[in-house]
């Protein structure tokens, strides 16, 4: 073998003149791949998003031409070059066809057993009058003979009579032989016939609950079949019988089934309504479905508690499931009061009297120092805070209380939010951002129907009305948007949400120029709402919200591209392809060309 140069460069020979150490040296770098070939296997992607109109949600990077994705997580967002970069041999790539992909959306508000369990009972949502729900129900009953309490949701106040409260002898000329219990669109009135008071003991001397009221008629005394409030656990604890717990599976299964059809990813729940047991209470169940690998829907679960106190016993469930659940899919922390109702029973508590009814102003679910005090404890241990508040005078009080523990604990982002908010002070409308509070609205709560143009409207009258779902006011004062549905109050669905945050106008487009349209946003934010803006409601801002590497791989392809449609086009949308931690949990069957295959090995 010839000398190497170096040895002609003195007296100090270079180690390479070794021949037995040179050889070793050979066939180590033999042994090396060539640089660009490690570097390619090393940078490889599970999932490549490919030929995508790609917004992000993330400011420093709005949009991107395709989406890396390795495990459960994103991997890289960029151009079409950086994409292709993490094509391996085993790179699975889904080409969308320059469809718009989004990030998953998550719902801000939801009650998300009760709404799985309504999927299997009478609808009542598009019922228009008296008739029509007399003959679903009738219809109901008779295709179920085997259930022993028809139930089901989502009457309008306006389709049950002038009174605007439904009466049981409507029920008992349909089904007279078995307990009828409906739920009002809002979860905050219930509708029973004859059957269902009388199994629920209810009768002409039964006294109305702490915070509720069973509704008599004014000459007999007789209670009519109305249930306010929280009254309504009279008959759901008394008489109407427990799901079982494959019941509660198969409804959970067809609950994400669903939530993923229409690109949900996470959902924050706020307790159960009506006769439905709540999602905590439930988290055994929705261990046993990750385990079986059916957990398609990330869960953030809070605890509902109620008045008048809570006891040490509450206090120690709600840290113990803090301490026990709070990884990426099922967490909890967080606590659910509910203050005041509603503006169509003139339950929602307010400063000066109901427009149309000027004895009424609401009431308070809970003494207010008692909330106070309660509110504070939970801020010092570090619970995050959602309270249910409707009325303007509900809003400011639960404002006041949020400040006051601040103030009094020195804490700081704790993230409490305000649930509904659908009337406000204009004084009150700048505090959510000065005091970091959170705004978890649901936009379709304010869709312009009958029955927020002739109830809620008459009801709150025209100077509270002015701020009726303050999104825009509050936003601009620095506040940040939580959106969700309030499932089953409203479809689960969330893009009739998205449109009419950008319209508030029916489809049919009534009003002209649109409900209250100086509160509309724009397509950006309403996204935001869904999106970032909920993962900031949730403190998960760091790992979700956006399409961003190191975040989970969370995201949505739809059917068509949401900035180059009208506004009134955007509640039509399909959602074509679900993702959730890496994985295709939903593909739609109307769209052939999604197609996985494996990429060329990179060069």
């Amino acid at each position: 073998m010839r000398s190497l140069p170096f040895e002609k460069r003195g007296p100090h020979k270079s180690p390479f003149t070794n021949r037995a150490w040179w050889l070793a040296a050979v066939l180590a770098w033999l042994a090396v791949p060539p640089f660009s070939v490690a570097q390619a296997r090393a940078s490889a992607a599970d999932i490549v998003i490919v030929n995508a109109r790609v917004y992000t949600v993330n400011a420093d990077q709005p949009w991107a031409e395709g989406v890396a994705i390795r495990g459960e997580k994103i991997f890289a967002v960029g151009g079409v070059n950086d994409i292709n970069a993490h094509r391996g041999s085993a790179t699975k790539v889904i080409d969308v066809g320059g469809r718009l992909v989004l990030p998953g959306f998550t719902d801000c508000h939801n009650h998300f057993l009760d709404g799985s369990l309504s999927l299997r009972r009478v609808h009542l949502d598009e019922a228009k009058d008296l008739p029509e729900i007399q003959r679903r129900v009738k219809a109901f009953a008779d295709a179920h003979p085997d259930q022993p309490w028809v139930l089901g949701r989502g009457w309008q106040y306006t389709a049950v009579g002038p009174t605007n409260l439904p009466n049981r002898k409507s029920l008992d000329e349909v089904v007279p032989d078995r307990p009828v219990y409906l739920e009002s669109f809002d979860g905050h009135t219930w509708w029973a016939n004859t059957k269902a008071l009388q199994l629920a003991g209810i009768t002409n001397k039964t006294p109305n609950p702490a915070g509720g009221e069973f509704v008599r008629d004014a000459g007999t005394g007789e209670a009519t079949g109305a249930i306010k409030e929280d009254a309504a656990d009279a008959v759901m604890s008394n008489s109407i019988p427990r799901p079982s717990r494959q019941e509660i599976l198969d409804a959970y299964r067809a609950g994400f089934k669903e939530a993923n059809r229409v690109g949900l990813v996470r959902v924050h729940t706020t307790g159960g309504v009506g006769v439905a047991l709540s999602d905590l209470q439930n988290v055994d169940v929705l261990e046993e479905l990750r385990r079986a690998g059916d957990l398609t829907v990330r869960m953030y679960l809070a605890y509902r508690v109620m008045p008048p106190t809570i006891t040490p016993a509450q206090f120690q469930q709600i840290e113990e499931a803090r301490r026990t659940y709070h990884d990426e899919w099922i967490s909890a922390g967080a606590v659910k009061f509910f203050f005041d109702g509603v503006v169509e029973s003139h339950t929602a508590a307010m400063f000066t009297p109901y427009a149309d009814d000027p004895k009424l102003k609401g009431d308070l679910l809970w003494d207010q120092d008692t909330y106070k005090r309660m509110v504070a404890d939970l801020d010092k241990r570090g619970i995050q805070i959602f309270t249910h508040a409707i009325g303007d005078r509900a809003v400011q009080l639960t404002l006041d209380a949020y400040e006051n523990a601040a103030k009094r604990n020195g804490t700081k982002d704790r993230r409490h939010r305000i649930e509904h908010i659908e009337t406000i002070t204009a004084q009150d409308i700048p505090r959510f951002g000065k005091l970091g509070v959170i705004a978890s609205f649901q936009p379709l709560h304010s869709y312009p129907d009958d029955d927020v143009l002739l109830v809620w409207a008459r009801n709150a009258g025209p100077e509270r009305t002015q701020r009726a779902w303050a999104w825009r006011s509050v936003e601009n004062s620095g506040g940040v948007l939580g959106f969700g549905s309030d499932w089953p109050i409203v479809t689960i669905n969330p893009w009739p949400g998205v449109q009419n945050a950008l319209t508030r106008q029916t489809v049919e487009g009534n009003p002209a120029g649109g409900f209250v349209p100086q509160e509309r946003i724009s397509l950006e934010d309403a996204i935001r709402g869904y999106t970032l803006g909920a993962a900031i409601a949730g403190r998960r801002e760091k790992t979700e919200g956006s399409l961003e590497p190191g975040k989970v791989a969370d995201l949505i392809v739809v059917d068509r591209d949401l900035f180059r449609i009208e506004p009134t086009e955007i509640g039509k949308t399909e959602v074509l392809l679900t993702i959730v931690g890496g994985k295709v949990v939903y593909q739609s069957a109307n769209w052939g060309s999604i197609k996985a295959e494996p990429a060329p090995e990179a060069k």
